[in-house]
């Protein structure tokens, strides 16, 4: 026992001395030092908090160089988030200063080497968010450290500038708009030159992002800006082609947001909002909560990014040759619309309560007015073909959550990877459907019983939470969160979902022009759910048979 004793205290004592760190790493802003955390055996990380990938924004302006530091950056505490309306519209918090990313480094037996590069963009509409994510008791929930440890590679999230100051356009070149994306680009580019010192493989960089993060993701594969930065993406519940990715009049936005803080809407505008107070400009930037089938949410959606002839040089769907030797991954929740349908027709969270089929020609015919009755009249007969005479009210109430799913997430997904593989060179192209069943789903209001995966639920699955925070989960979460992982970390490695470190429960086979296979990831995923041709009938509804009924009204 004694002896046992010895063995253990000499163990630990090897390890504590070789315990493995990169200490103090070198930028090309200066020195960084981050924290070194001892995860298990043998099993280290170095944590970096908020490093600088840029200078303090201009407004309105791309963002620059980092004009550098001296001595040693402690980089150990997150940077506060860009600014950016509150949860309740009404105020305001964060900083212009906000261009900063984090980075988790694994080490494991070893100091890390030429490790695979996962970059995270955060959703939040273009209005909100940060790179550290919503916080609960001091667990972020885009904490890198679970992704990083379990699938050996480097996780790095960054901040970028979002609402007016990120997006705001007149639609010229007096104010062109994209700077949110200008920000995610330049810190790409920043990983591409410096993530060789933190043991990183600058050749080998795979984007990822969730919501409005998931189509930044894709419109940085689609610019010229950024070729050889990176080579791999994973748009999670959002593409370029949503109807909420491109503003396409910013110009009538622009002047709203000027006569509310009391600039002209003529040429002086432009020079008027750039010295504008950024609370100001910020809150003017708001967005209307309220929807009703007539007027859908999503509608409002309008500060986004633009074609500017520069960051977008054209329409998203004529730019993906630019992603043609980049391996693509994309996928959407099977019950996405959720949140946004709650909005607009709210009696679908009313267990007790009918939704009325009024309600649901409301809301097509709001999603089909250029079209008038024509185009109504055929999403109507495609909506309700499988409903008999006298559909259920859960029926009902699925085919509202359908109709907003397809329209704002899944239709567009489709057609990104139908894009992605018809234009594909060494790209490889991978179709996914998310639906681990919300785990609120009828135990609170509003969460029906019959509600699946929900927008934004799988989040905590990528970034590993069942497994940081394993009272708040069953074990069957802790088996989607490992097959997410090491789908996600295994595409970063090779661009294959099935070769890497890390076992999966079945082989994810590719999308290709000819085959459009999928794979539906839940905590029972094996071989029976890969599937072929996802919501095939309305997929075709909306990519082909609505486009070509004539035009009958338009702005």
């Amino acid at each position: 026992m004694a002896m046992l004793g010895i063995l253990v205290a000499a163990t630990v004592l090897l390890e504590a001395v070789s315990a493995t760190s990169l200490g103090v790493v070198t930028t090309e802003g200066g020195q960084v030092e981050g924290k070194n955390i001892r995860l298990g055996y043998q099993r280290h990380m170095d944590v970096f908090k908020g490093i600088p990938f840029a200078g303090v924004p201009g407004r309105f302006e791309k963002p620059k160089r980092h004009p550098g530091w001296d001595g040693i950056l402690k980089a150990t505490e997150y940077k506060d988030r860009c600014l950016q309306l509150t949860i309740t519209l009404n105020d305001v918090y964060g900083t212009e200063d906000c261009l900063y990313l984090n980075i988790w480094v694994p080490h494991i037996k070893s100091v890390a080497s030429n490790l695979p590069v996962m970059v995270w963009i955060y959703g939040g509409g273009f209005l909100a968010g940060g790179s550290m994510g919503a916080n609960f008791l001091d667990n972020y929930l885009y904490s890198g450290q679970e992704i990083a440890d379990r699938g050996n590679v480097i996780v790095v999230t960054l901040g970028y500038r979002v609402g007016s100051l990120g997006f705001l356009s007149t639609g010229d070149s007096s104010l062109p708009g994209n700077y949110g994306l200008w920000d995610q680009q330049a810190a790409i580019a920043w990983v591409h030159r410096n993530i060789a010192s933190f043991g990183g493989d600058p050749n080998n960089v795979t984007l990822f992002g969730e919501s409005a993060g998931g189509a930044s993701v894709s419109f940085q594969t689609l610019t010229p800006h950024n070729k050889g930065l990176f080579k791999r993406a994973i748009s999670q519940s959002g593409v370029a082609l949503c109807p909420w990715a491109v503003n396409k009049n910013p110009r009538r936005f622009a002047e709203e947001v000027a006569l509310k803080v009391n600039c002209p809407t003529d040429h002086n505008m432009a020079t008027c909002l750039k010295m504008t107070d950024p609370k100001a400009l910020t809150l003017a930037g708001t967005l209307h909560m309220s929807g009703s089938p007539d007027a859908p949410l999503v509608n409002n959606l309008v500060l986004s990014p633009v074609i500017d002839g520069d960051f977008l040089p054209d329409e998203p769907s004529n730019l993906f040759h630019n992603a043609a030797d980049i391996d693509y991954m994309a996928g959407v929740n099977d019950m996405d619309g959720h949140i946004f349908t709650g909005f607009d027709v709210p009696s679908v969270n009313s267990a007790l309560v009918d939704t009325p089929v009024d309600d649901v020609k409301r809301l097509l015919g709001s999603l089909t007015r250029d079209q008038g009755t024509l185009g109504l009249d055929n999403a109507l007969s495609t909506y309700t073909l499988d409903w008999g005479s006298r559909p259920s009210r859960e029926t009902v109430k699925k085919t509202v959550v359908d109709i907003e799913t397809d329209y704002i997430f899944l239709i567009p997904t489709q057609a990104a990877l139908y894009l992605h593989a018809a234009n594909a060179g060494t790209g490889r192209t991978y179709s996914y459907l998310f639906s681990e069943p919300n785990r609120l789903g009828g135990l609170l209001a509003p969460f029906p019983s019959w509600l699946g995966a929900d927008h934004a639920d799988d989040l905590q699955y990528v970034f590993g939470k069942p497994f940081s925070t394993p009272l708040g989960y069953w074990p069957r979460h802790r088996d989607v969160s490992g097959y997410m992982i090491a789908y996600w970390t295994n595409f970063a490695k090779t661009g294959d979902p099935n070769r890497g470190d890390l076992s999966v429960p079945t082989s994810w086979p590719l999308f290709t022009s000819n085959r459009h296979e999928f794979i539906e990831i839940n905590s029972k995923t094996d071989g029976s759910f890969v599937r072929e041709k996802l919501r095939l009938r309305f997929v075709n509804f909306w990519t082909s048979v609505l486009p070509n009924l004539p035009i009958m009204y338009s702005e």
